[in-house]
């Protein structure tokens, strides 16, 4: 069976390197036989503020609570429009890659806006309306698999384990971890562009080698270790046993050593 991927892209600059990448990915994974979904969001003048605006017929019209008004409008199946069709899309798709430059750490806010209205109670959180029950490894988007492409303005040397930066990983790890394996996703490890601002045209053509690679491999490639809360590591679902990854703190502890490749 074919598998769907849906690319969700956030920049505004058509000659930008980001789109170049987004065009070499549709290229080669339909070359690759690959079903291929976009949500351009700038083109699609995305609504990026999450608001009461978002709940057309409200549980309580008196005072705006968010995860009860995401509750009821999606099992309600009363959603906003453009809501609701992305939501078919990521339900259709087998990957998600979330397409950025790296903007003051993070993603752009545009693409921070889609997941805030995409990610709806009952569907990546909230799952089976068990609350945290099911959530990092498990949820309403357990099997499906998700990377992120970056293109960095630094160099890779500010983003070394000690470099001054921090580790780009840890740095994305509020999105790698805390929103897309949160929902039940595996993921990859992040692909990334180092130096985009100044990079050379053999630069630029090697760095799309090096992405269609990964592209090619996006089904087969291991993902990111994170330990999953219903795997034993978490004997109440919350804290980390004593026994797992004893002496450790912080976002590595939450990374196993023992399964799957390193993390790059």
């Amino acid at each position: 069976m074919k598998k769907n991927v849906l690319i969700v892209y956030a920049h505004p600059e058509p000659t930008s390197l980001t789109c170049s990448f987004l065009d070499v990915a549709v290229q080669t994974l339909r070359r690759c036989d690959r079903g291929v979904m976009l949500s351009d969001l700038y083109g699609m003048r995305w609504k990026a503020v999450f608001d009461e605006h978002d709940f057309p017929s409200r549980a309580n019209p008196d005072r705006l609570n968010f995860i009860a008004e995401s509750a009821h409008a999606y099992s309600t199946r009363r959603q906003t429009a453009d809501v609701e069709s992305e939501q078919e899309k990521l339900l259709a798709a087998d990957a998600l890659i979330l397409q950025f430059p790296l903007w003051w750490f993070g993603m752009p806010a545009i693409l921070k806006g889609w997941v805030d209205r995409v990610f709806a109670y009952g569907l990546a959180y909230g799952y089976k309306g068990e609350g945290n029950r099911h959530r990092y490894g498990d949820g309403g988007l357990k099997g499906k698999r998700a990377m992120l492409s970056v293109m960095v303005g630094g160099p890779a040397r500010d983003y070394s384990p000690r470099g001054i930066n921090g580790p780009l990983e840890e740095l994305l790890f509020p999105i790698t971890h805390g929103t897309l394996f949160f929902s039940g996703m595996d993921v990859l490890p992040t692909h990334a562009v180092y130096g985009s601002g100044r990079i050379t045209a053999a630069g630029v053509e090697a760095a799309k080698a090096d992405w269609c690679a990964r592209l090619e491999r996006l089904f087969e490639d291991a993902p990111i270790p994170f330990r999953r809360q219903n795997g034993g590591d978490y004997p109440d679902g919350q804290v980390l046993a004593d026994r797992v990854a004893a002496g450790q703190t912080g976002l590595p502890a939450h990374i196993s050593e023992e399964r799957g490749a390193p993390v790059r």
